[in-house]
């Protein structure tokens, strides 16, 4: 993350929380970074130290005005002010750290062969939770390659039971040994 992002989408919190707009500012701020991210060549055109600041501010309050927070859509326009629309996604991350430290919320993702069901990603989440004491907000991948078992990666920990970690290791084991 950038030293940008973490000070600017910690201002944004900071704003937020203030005005007890948290929730409504972060689902809004998710829904701006996806749609940037869907269209690569506003977000350029909005970088472009070529176009008047005026102008790519009038682009935001045509894209967002009423759409968004007051709040938020001055925040873009301060970003792209500053040349800095492009820091979006960390002032996003960093925000989000924020918010889910203040809620005790912590973001897990599991790993596995097969898809869970609900049933399992919700078993797994009551455990989680029932271990760190804290709301879990779990995602779910699926990569083939594990094979079978769990993968989890928790506050940067990884915490791997999968098949293919276990043969990994019974060749490294084996391979010590020869």
């Amino acid at each position: 993350m950038t030293a940008l992002g973490a000070e600017y989408g910690g201002a944004l919190y900071a704003l937020a929380a203030e005005e007890g707009l948290e929730e409504a500012i972060l689902e809004e701020l998710c829904e701006v970074r996806g749609l940037l991210a869907e269209n690569p060549d506003y977000e350029k055109l909005l970088a472009l130290p070529s176009v008047p600041k005026a102008e790519r501010c009038a682009a935001l309050d045509e894209a967002f005005g009423g759409r968004v927070q007051p709040y938020l859509l001055n925040f873009l326009k301060i970003l792209c002010e500053k040349g800095a629309i492009r820091a979006l996604p960390d002032c996003l991350k960093e925000y989000r750290a924020r918010y889910n430290e203040a809620h005790g919320i912590l973001e897990a993702t599991a790993v596995t062969a097969v898809p869970m069901s609900e049933a399992q990603a919700e078993a797994l989440k009551k455990k989680l939770a029932v271990l760190t004491g804290k709301t879990i907000a779990l995602t779910t991948r699926v990569e083939p390659g594990c094979l079978g078992g769990v993968r989890l990666e928790v506050d940067g920990a990884r915490l791997d039971g999968t098949v293919k970690n276990r043969l990994d290791e019974v060749r490294r084991l084996l391979a010590a040994t020869l």
